[in-house]
């Protein structure tokens, strides 16, 4: 990998490790639908300009029931939920069950018929799940259960958004479909964050929001597309495995969040089990569908 390369790629493994510290500061005066549309605002305002520039965003539109189902399972349902889930948990125990979306891709993908459950696969899978286990059951008290099900419906949708562009979006620009999901989510969240638009303002708040909508949306997808130009859509994806790492680092030092058993043992569990279940699959066209699970998000 280029020098190049590298920088792009610890950028991105720190941008889009951010959000979960951000997330849990804003969700703190405001509720998560006016972060959840703050944040895809700001994002859709920076780069409508740049898809206008390059006429992606046209091709876009005119297939926007597919761009609508895609929006919805990778950003309306999840940002929102990940906001709902951070008033009551931490955002490193956050940011470490969000890293089990690859090894929901694989069901979902085997499920499909695109993949096959080998051996290593199996492995990877139980390994996976023993440390998402790990970190639900001495973490997360059994009273958080809704928080519990909303990252469950998140991780899903994380894993069914780069399917579903795998499949139906791929010709498209990737420039245009961002910025045309980001507006659809906009309007999606508006009229709710009107109705809980918060009273009182809070610094700490909206500099978090303007931080998730400018850096951990705008920046963060431009920087993704030049990666992927850069070493390509496979071996960009290996930032799914820093992602969560900087999401416990930035918890732990930076808002005080006990380092636990649970993340001792489960992070390194679910990471080690995301490897071994979506590397080197044996049918390259079809893996790419799993692989690209971590591309999009967060």
């Amino acid at each position: 990998m280029s020098k190049r390369g590298w920088l792009l790629f610890l950028a991105m493994g720190v941008i889009w490790g951010v959000p979960y510290a951000m997330i849990r500061v804003a969700v703190e005066d405001f509720d998560p639908v006016v972060v959840a549309f703050g944040r895809t605002f700001l994002g859709a305002l920076v780069l409508l300009p740049i898809a206008l520039w390059t006429k992606a965003l046209g091709p876009v539109l005119r297939r926007w029931k597919w761009v609508l189902a895609y929006t919805l399972a990778e950003i309306t349902g999840p940002w929102l939920l990940i906001g709902q889930a951070e008033t009551t948990l931490n955002s490193s125990t956050v940011g470490l069950l969000i890293a089990a979306v690859p090894l929901i891709a694989v069901l979902i993908v085997t499920r499909l018929g695109h993949e096959r459950l080998d051996a290593r696969r199996i492995v990877g899978l139980v390994i996976g799940f023993a440390g998402v286990a790990a970190l639900v059951g001495l973490d997360i008290d059994v009273m958080h259960v809704g928080a519990l099900a909303a990252l469950a419906v998140t991780v899903v949708g994380y894993a069914i958004g780069p399917i579903l562009i795998n499949r139906k979006l791929a010709d498209l620009p990737p420039m245009g479909v961002v910025t045309g999901s980001l507006m659809l989510a906009a309007l999606l969240y508006a009229p709710f964050a009107a109705w809980q638009w918060p009273t009182r303002i809070t610094a700490d708040a909206t500099w978090s929001v303007v931080g998730l909508g400018l850096l951990c949306t705008a920046v963060a997808f431009v920087v993704f597309f030049a990666l992927v130009g850069e070493v390509g859509p496979a071996r960009s994806t290996v930032i799914t495995y820093i992602n969560p790492a900087v999401a416990l680092l930035l918890g732990v030092s930076l808002l005080g969040e006990p380092l636990t058993a649970g993340m001792a043992i489960g992070f390194p569990l679910v990471i080690l089990g995301s490897i071994l279940g979506t590397a080197k699959a044996r049918v390259p066209a079809e893996s790419e569908l799993v692989r690209e699970s971590g591309q999009t998000t967060r």
